[in-house]
């Protein structure tokens, strides 16, 4: 079972909420796993639970519930009031009406009974805590590893991770392995369905979007966009996308001939003029000075098939770095890296891959992927999203976003994420973000829907 890093299992909680699956569902049945452990490994009746006052105490909180035929006290790190999570506070509150033996710890000194007891609950801290552990955490962290008693850790030790950890004789972690949980680990499932791991959600869409408050412009994201020539459109989309997506900077690098429409699209792009009216192997000066300058190059939208385009391609792809690869771009012959963005067909195209239309198999993608060295967002009635090592599903989005454009604006997404993120987050986030904006759209405006719409409503999608 692959362990699961602290970020994706925030990711993963966040989803099952998208999907209706609530964290007090998970809760109960997180500290129900931990009751049935905590019976099985007790020596005796007295059971101590030591909580803090996040959803790591509240899974503790469920479990000294479930062994109520037991002796067991509860020492919650603090105030009642300041408990953080809705759900622990509830589960807390039960046991103030069941009339458990609850007690605020206000000094490490009140856990000096620790050793009373025949097993310890360590429910201080879950995967959040960074940096270094002060104040009554510190000595309730010391107070259970100095007991002398058989202690089990709530999803990992207190502390993993940070100058102060507790020593478990045992951690009962959720749904997956953690990362670096050292010892004896039991892996106990809590209802999580797979379709909360496979289908990406808003819990995916926090994991590219985070911004220091102190950074300044062209930190979160600088895309260069390489398009047009046969048709102005594309480009201006996909760099549009990629602004209204978080990206800091877009240049648009395209044809003389339709450079002037672009810069008139909006005079939020940057417009790079190329030599003549297609992309050719006299541009690559210019877009070798460009490249270095920003984090991620989208290239293909409206370029066309021209044989110089296509021989400009072979030297710009493999010199781009983070490349994200659609339309025009995805032919056979021109390298691959980066992120790719195909339809089946495309797919097809550039895999030579012989799959029937509407029967690419998971399987199938993956091993292209890893093959290749790619992510690749495989775009459908449901996207794919792989890596070769792990798939993913997205099942937004609608039939009115057959409208031309909306491929453009998903390039732009993916770009933006990608300054900021892996393949694999950047392009599952960006798939969701799209077809998110392409339902919000539909909503108002149905099968009349634009590509322009689309992007309109992407700060929206985005904040759900």
């Amino acid at each position: 079972m692959r362990p699961i890093s602290p970020d994706e299992m925030r990711a993963v909680d966040a989803n099952c909420t998208y999907l209706g699956l609530l964290p007090i569902q998970l809760m109960e049945n997180a500290g129900s796993a931990l009751a049935s452990e905590a019976r099985r490994r007790a020596r005796g009746k007295k059971i101590a639970v030591v909580a803090g006052r996040g959803n790591n105490g509240g899974d503790a909180f469920v479990a000294a519930r479930h062994l109520a035929d037991l002796e067991v006290t509860v020492f919650l790190l603090g105030r009642s009031r300041e408990i953080a999570t809705q759900e622990a506070r509830q589960n807390w509150e039960i046991l103030e009406h069941l009339n458990f033996d609850l007690r605020e710890v206000r000094d490490s000194g009140d856990l000096a009974s620790l050793s009373q007891y025949d097993l310890i609950l360590d429910g201080v801290f879950g995967t959040g805590v960074r940096g270094p552990v002060r104040g009554l955490e510190a000595g309730a962290i010391d107070a259970i590893n100095s007991s002398g008693k058989p202690v089990l850790s709530v999803d990992v030790p207190s502390g993993l991770g940070t100058d102060k950890v507790v020593d478990p004789d045992v951690t009962v972690t959720f749904h997956r392995p953690k990362v670096g949980i050292p010892g004896e680990v039991v892996v106990a499932g809590i209802g999580i369905p797979p379709a909360a791991e496979f289908f990406v959600g808003p819990g995916d869409l926090a994991l590219v979007t985070r911004r220091a408050p102190e950074s300044h412009k062209g930190e979160n994201g600088r895309v260069l966009v390489i398009g047009g020539g046969p048709y102005s459109g594309a480009p201006a989309l996909t760099a549009m996308a990629a602004l209204r997506a978080g990206a800091d900077l877009a240049t648009v690098a395209v044809p003389m001939n339709v450079a002037g429409i672009i810069a008139g699209f909006s005079p939020n792009l940057i417009v790079r003029p190329l030599s003549g009216d297609h992309l050719s192997p006299d541009d690559l000066d210019l877009l070798r000075e460009l490249m270095p300058r920003h984090d991620v190059v989208v290239v293909g939208m409206g370029l066309g098939r021209h044989p110089e385009t296509r021989e400009a391609l072979t030297e710009v792809v493999p010199e781009g770095g983070k490349v994200v690869i659609d339309a025009d771009a995805l032919l056979p012959g021109i390298p691959l890296q980066g992120i790719i963005t195909p339809h089946e067909s495309e797919f097809r195209r550039v895999s030579s891959i012989k799959v029937p239309p509407g029967r690419v198999q998971n399987e199938t993608l993956m091993s292209f992927a890893r093959d290749m060295e790619l992510t690749v967002l495989l775009k459908g009635k449901v996207d794919l999203i792989t890596d070769g090592s792990v798939i993913r599903g997205n099942a937004t989005g609608n039939a009115g976003m057959t409208v031309g454009g909306t491929g453009d604006v998903l390039a732009g997404i993916v770009g933006a994420f990608y300054c900021k993120a892996s393949p694999l987050q950047a392009a599952a986030a960006a798939a969701f973000v799209n077809g998110t904006a392409g339902d919000l759209a539909f909503a108002e405006k149905g099968y009349s829907l634009l590509a322009t719409d689309v992007i309109e409503m992407i700060p929206q999608a985005m904040i759900l």
